[in-house]
């Protein structure tokens, strides 16, 4: 391991960065460049952006700026690809994917170690989201030779009906920041194993992993075209994706205001989508609860990734009785959390992604004290400056201020007060969202009714770490469409078609 130091305002890179930019580079794995029809290429008119360190502020590469013209030409080479990727057996397709799984595996340190340069987080959760998102490769490289059709009964004795299940075709694959790994494996992962092609459009924030990762793709030998990655200007790439007739399905992780866009937009071509979208999960935690079991869980829920996730506790619920011990036994654990530069070991909390994420914190949190909110713990910007925060412990948090009604996504848990299990549920229901939410209880019929109740695509029970690639994951309400992970997930990638066959009695 190695310490990241303090950023040096000569414009000189760090060492330990400048380390890890060199050994990704020496590894191929430090790509600058967009991927279409296998060939890494520029933005056609030279543009660039910047990706940066958000711990230090440090340029860690320039990628291609591109546009409309670039992400035609990642279209028509993804459709190119599709014809013959997708008449390939599934196991010819699962063994590129196990190959991409086994190159994943093997330089999840090097990835960690990027994911941590480009968005911030302690490098142990870094490789473990390398782990993670490798996981649905492999998943689904075992799921592509499991694509059933049906024979249906007929309704006359000369006809053969038959249920195929072929891939839709050409997707485009809209990813966020915050897991710049595994939220485009939780997509790419099923299509390629359905048989589609993809174009990927990362973050402009974090593009560097995905790169990384349609490197190592090439490596295990998934064809040219058959995965493509263009970023730079979001609106030129996403309107092209949408306008095309020859992208059948879009998938997009991220806000619900974008993703209302994306879905009108999917309306000029009748495109299939898929959305997982912003989220406001409640965790409940009654008085009957185990409390280690409960601060143990909540904690976390809520500050994974310095409260960067969809599925972060954004609202914990507290039943009054037992109220005050929860909240000293949280504000204890919450107080070791050590905040710092991702490459130091100790370190649990990075930086947020950039200046906006810390604005809006702070306009949270001036909001609900303004409305009686107490701060039990931290409330302000961390003394490592650039935008890293304190982790944040709110009391006496009411559903009237802005904290309990849309996501923060920062480190800061609004604890509220509730009396009966009633109450509980109608507060935990009383938003739009409704992807994650977490309960606490050792009572068996509450934690079963409790489930059912909740209007939230994922309940975790007793447990704060929910995702996982065997199970599916989305939202109902405002939080998306369709699922992602498991069996289920391949459903998103595949057109079912039936064929009637008649004349069946007669000789041949």
């Amino acid at each position: 391991m190695f310490t990241l130091s303090l950023w040096d305002f000569n414009g000189q890179m760090s060492m330990a960065t400048q380390s890890a930019v060199s050994t990704l580079s020496d590894l191929g794995l430090l790509r600058s460049q967009g991927l279409i029809g296998g060939k890494w290429v520029q933005a056609y008119d030279g543009k660039t952006i910047q990706v940066n360190n958000p711990a230090t502020g440090e340029v860690i590469t320039n990628v291609p700026c591109m546009g409309r013209k670039e992400t035609t030409d990642a279209i028509s080479s993804a459709s190119e690809a599709f014809k013959t990727w997708s008449k390939l057996t599934a196991n010819e397709r699962s063994k590129c994917l196990r190959k991409w799984y086994d190159l994943l595996i093997a330089h999840k340190e090097d990835l960690g170690k990027l994911i941590t340069l480009e968005q911030g987080k302690p490098l142990k959760e870094a490789i473990g989201e390398v782990t993670y998102g490798a996981n649905f490769i492999e998943f689904y490289a075992e799921e592509a030779k499991r694509i059933y059709g049906d024979i249906i009964p007929a309704t006359l004795t000369d006809r053969r009906l038959f249920v195929l299940k072929q891939p839709v075709g050409v997707v485009g694959a809209i990813t966020p920041w915050n897991f710049p790994l595994a939220m485009i494996t939780r997509k790419v992962g099923p299509a390629l194993a359905c048989g589609c092609t993809v174009v990927i459009k990362p973050s402009e924030l974090t593009p560097l992993t995905a790169l990384a990762a349609a490197e190592l793709s090439i490596q295990a030998g998934i064809p040219p075209g058959a995965v493509n990655v263009v970023m730079g200007n979001a609106s030129e790439i996403g309107d092209t994706l949408l306008e095309s007739s020859q992208v059948r399905k879009i998938t997009f992780t991220g806000s619900t205001a974008v993703g209302k866009k994306l879905m009108a937009g999917a309306a000029q071509t009748v495109k299939k989508v898929s959305l997982e979208l912003g989220g406001n999960a409640p965790c409940i935690v009654f008085d009957d609860a185990d409390i280690d079991v409960a601060v143990k869980g909540s904690l976390a829920a809520k500050f994974r990734n310095s409260g960067q996730t969809c599925v972060c506790a954004n609202r914990i619920i507290v039943q009054e009785g037992i109220y005050e011990k929860f909240a000293n036994a949280f504000v204890s654990a919450v107080k070791k959390l050590e905040v710092g530069y991702g490459f130091t070991e100790s370190v649990s909390q990075g930086p947020l992604i950039n200046d906006a994420a810390v604005q809006k914190v702070e306009s949270f949190l001036q909001d609900a004290t303004s409305k009686g909110a107490k701060v039990l713990l931290g409330g302000k910007r961390h003394s490592l400056g650039m935008t890293f925060y304190e982790p944040t412990v709110l009391g006496e948090v009411n559903n009237e201020m802005l904290i309990a009604s849309q996501e923060v996504f920062g480190p800061v848990a609004p604890l509220l007060r509730f009396k009966t299990e009633e109450e509980a549920i109608h507060i935990a229901n009383d938003t739009n969202a409704g992807l994650a939410a977490y309960v606490f209880t050792t009572n068996v019929q509450r934690s079963w009714r409790v489930s059912e109740a909740l209007e939230y695509g994922i309940v975790g029970v007793n447990e704060g770490i929910i995702s996982t690639e065997v199970a599916p994951f989305g939202g109902v309400k405002q939080s998306g469409l369709g699922r992602e992970g498991s069996k289920y997930g391949m459903d998103e990638y595949l057109e079912v078609k039936y064929v009637c066959m008649g004349n069946m009695g007669g000789n041949a």
